[in-house]
C-alpha cells in the first residue's frame, strides 16, 4: 500500500480545509492544521549545514520544535520526542521536516501523512526536492468567490487587485504542473464539484491516492474540532455539514468594478475550469493596469526568490531529499 505524503494545494479560500479535513477522515491519511516550518526550514537550510551530522539535525528539529511562529504545537507531538527522532533518523533535511509530519500521523495510527497550505501552489519544485514521491493535490474554486472570500479576512490586508492576482498566479501555476508532472503526481478538482458530490469526487480522489474510498470522508465537520485550530475563526463553516451555499457568492459579496476586472483579467483562465462569465461591462482601463502593475511586482519578487535559490541550489550544505519512505529511498538505493 501506498505511503507517499499528500499535499494540498490551491488559491487561498478555495476550500483546502474542507479538504485537509475530508483527507484526516481516512483511515489511513492524518493531515494536520497549517504549520510554517517547512519552507522556512528549506530557506533557512544552509544557516544549519549538513544534515549528516546528527548535531545539525538536532539543532534544525530544535527550531522547529521550539520557536512560536512553526506552529509545532498545533501538532500535539511530543517536543522532545521529536527532537530525539529527528536527530536518530536519516541525515537529510527533508528527513527532519518530514518527522515532524510522520509522528503527526502515528497520533492518530495512520500510516501515510499529508500537508496544507494553499501557497504550496507555487512551490511545488521546493516540496519535490524534499519529497521526490509526493503527491499533489490541487483544490480550483471560481476565482471570483475565492477573491471575495480572501477579502474579508481578518489576517489579509492587501487590496483586491492582490486577491485577483492570486488566484491567477495559482491558476497559471496549475497549468505548469498539468504539463510538467505525471498523471500519479498531480491531481486536479473544483470546489463546485466536491460539495455538489462529495462521494463521487472523493472515490475519484481516493483512486489517484491509490487508497480505498471510505464514507467517513464526506462527514469532515466530525473531525473539525480535532484538525482545525479553534482560534481559526475563519473556518467556522468546517464544523458543518458540506455545503453549497458559497457557491456564486462573489455576484452580492464584490463589488461591481471588482466583478468586472474578474472578468476582465481572468476570463480566459475561468472559462478554462468551467466558469461562466457574467456578462459584466468591461473593466475601467485603470483598474486593469492597476491589476497588471500588481502582477508584474509579484512575478519580479518570485524571480528574485527563486533566483537566490538556485544559486544556493548549487552550494547545497547536504543531501535534501527526505528518505522516509519506500519512494524516497528507492532513488538512493538506485543512485
Amino acid at each position: 500500500m501506498s505511503d507517499r505524503p499528500v499535499f494540498v494545494i490551491g488559491c487561498a479560500r478555495s476550500g483546502t480545509t474542507m479538504l485537509q479535513l475530508m483527507l484526516h477522515a481516512h483511515p489511513r491519511i492524518a493531515v494536520p492544521p497549517e504549520t510554517r516550518f517547512l519552507e522556512a526550514a528549506y530557506y533557512r537550510r544552509r544557516a544549519y549545514g549538513d544534515m549528516r551530522d546528527v548535531r545539525n539535525r538536532q539543532n534544525l528539529a530544535e527550531w522547529i520544535a521550539n520557536d512560536k511562529g512553526t506552529k509545532f504545537h498545533d501538532l500535539h507531538i511530543g517536543r522532545e520526542d521529536y527532537i530525539r527522532q529527528a536527530a536518530q533518523g536519516p541525515g537529510s533535511l527533508g528527513s527532519v521536516i518530514g518527522r515532524a509530519f510522520s509522528m503527526y500521523g502515528e497520533r492518530f495510527g495512520k500510516p501515510r501523512w499529508g500537508d496544507k497550505r494553499p501557497s504550496y501552489v507555487r512551490k511545488v519544485d521546493v516540496l519535490r526536492r524534499l519529497f521526490p514521491d509526493a503527491q499533489f493535490i490541487h483544490l480550483i474554486r471560481d476565482g471570483r468567490d475565492c477573491s471575495a472570500s480572501l477579502k474579508e479576512m481578518p489576517w489579509y490586508s492587501l487590496d483586491s487587485f492582490h486577491a485577483i492576482a492570486n488566484w491567477a498566479e495559482a491558476m497559471d501555476a496549475g497549468a505548469k504542473l498539468r504539463r510538467k508532472l505525471p498523471a500519479d503526481t498531480y491531481y486536479e478538482l473544483r470546489y463546485e464539484d466536491l460539495t455538489d458530490d462529495p462521494a463521487t469526487e472523493l472515490k475519484k480522489l481516493c483512486q489517484f491516492l491509490e487508497e480505498d474510498f471510505d464514507p467517513a470522508m464526506c462527514e469532515p465537520h466530525m473531525l473539525a474540532g480535532v484538525a482545525v485550530p479553534k482560534n481559526k475563526t475563519w473556518h467556522n463553516n468546517t464544523h458543518g455539514e458540506v455545503t453549497r451555499e458559497r457557491v456564486g457568492s462573489w455576484a452580492t459579496r464584490l463589488t461591481g468594478w471588482e466583478i468586472a476586472l474578474c472578468e476582465d483579467v481572468l476570463g480566459e483562465r475561468l472559462r478554462e475550469h468551467g466558469y461562466e462569465l457574467s456578462g459584466a461591462p468591461s473593466a475601467a482601463k485603470a483598474h486593469v493596469a492597476a491589476f497588471r502593475q500588481t502582477m508584474a511586482k509579484r512575478r519580479a519578487s518570485r524571480m528574485r526568490k527563486d533566483l537566490r535559490d538556485r544559486v544556493n541550489r548549487l552550494r547545497e550544505p547536504g543531501p535534501v531529499a527526505a528518505l522516509l519512505t519506500s519512494g524516497q529511498r528507492e532513488p538512493q538505493r538506485v543512485a
